[in-house]
């Protein structure tokens, strides 16, 4: 339960260190000139956090499992 608890910890700071990363990374270098925070806000969500998320679950396991 453990080990559980801390991945799911570790995926949601992944989640939000990578979805705040991509927003500021397409506001700023997106070629789009209508609606660019549209495009980072939603790429940001949907695309690079679920992506943090995933990879934070199995570092915090990794991580985890060589710890304890």
């Amino acid at each position: 339960m453990k080990n559980f608890l801390i991945a799911m910890l570790s995926g949601f700071a992944g989640y939000i260190l990578l979805a705040c990363l991509s927003y500021f990374l397409i506001g700023k270098f997106s070629s789009n000139s209508h609606d660019r925070s549209m495009e980072a806000g939603m790429t940001s969500i949907f695309v690079a956090g679920p992506i943090g998320l995933v990879v934070g679950i199995i570092v915090g396991y990794v991580w985890v499992k060589d710890w304890f």
